[in-house]
This record gives C-alpha cells, structure tokens and sequence, in this order.
C-alpha cells in the first residue's frame, strides 16, 4: 500500500498539513489525482450522496467538476485527534448558466496509518451569490501558503 504523509497520528503541524495537501490537491480539479489520497475501499458520505471505493470517488469529482465551474476551494482545520481531521471549508464555483455560489461545510476525516483516508463525511450548504461578492480566487496565494489563513 502506497504512503500518504503526513501520517497519524496526527499533531498541530502535521494535521494542518494534511489539510493544506488536501486543498491544494482539490483546487486541481483532476479527479484521478485527488482519488489517490483515499484508500480503494473509501467510504464517503457527500451531502445526500453515498460512494464506496476511489472508483466511485473518481467518478463523482469527474461529474461535480463538469457542473462546478472555475471551483475554488479553501479549508481550515477544526480538529484534530489521532488519525482523525475535522474540518471547515468554502469553495466557490458558478454554474453552466453564470449564476455563482458559495458552498458552506464541515468534514470529518478517518485516515489509515499509511495516511490515506479510509472515511470522509462532509455536510455542505449552497448559497447564491453574485460575481461581485466572490472571495476566492483560484488556488490559495503564495502569502498565505504556510498560514492557512482562516475563511471567513
């Protein structure tokens, strides 16, 4: 099986990495890589969606990317506790008719000892927004890289 570092169990520095790895890893949109972060059996629950295995994962972000348009994706870490990661998170994407959203959500992460994850939950919430009350803008800035600034 394939290494994923950091690894549980997790401290302040490593978790925040996980998380950072994670973000950076979404922001790409490509499915295939971002898969590679969980294990072949995942187990996740995304809003009223319910996948089992990375083919499954692979597909979803295959179709959530195709109807998310320029997704921009910013996590902070909640918590954090032996191989276990809670998060927050904001993304904003528009869809294929202009209108812009921002997603609301908090998720829960179950990572092996090789640190891929086995389980993720995520709850998400959709709020309509206009072009001009966008916050995020592509991948994190290279000034906030190391902080993890916080969203609002």
């Amino acid at each position: 099986m394939t290494s994923r570092p950091p690894l549980p169990p997790f401290d302040r520095e490593s978790a925040l990495k996980k998380v950072r790895a994670a973000e950076d890893a979404w922001n790409t949109r490509d499915p295939e890589h971002v898969a590679l972060a969980y294990t072949e059996d995942t187990v996740w629950r995304n809003r009223d969606t319910f996948l089992t295995g990375r083919a499954e994962v692979t597909a979803f972000l295959r179709e959530k990317w195709s109807r998310e348009l320029d997704y921009a994706l910013r996590k902070e870490l909640w918590s954090f506790q032996d191989d276990r990661i809670a998060v927050r998170f904001q993304y904003e994407f528009h869809d294929a008719a202009g209108q812009w959203w921002r997603s609301y959500g908090n998720e829960l992460w179950e990572f092996t000892g090789e640190g891929l994850m086995r389980r993720r939950e995520a709850s998400i919430n959709d709020v309509r927004i206009s072009e001009a009350e966008r916050r995020i803008f592509g991948p994190r800035p290279a000034e906030e890289a190391q902080s993890l600034i916080p969203v609002r």
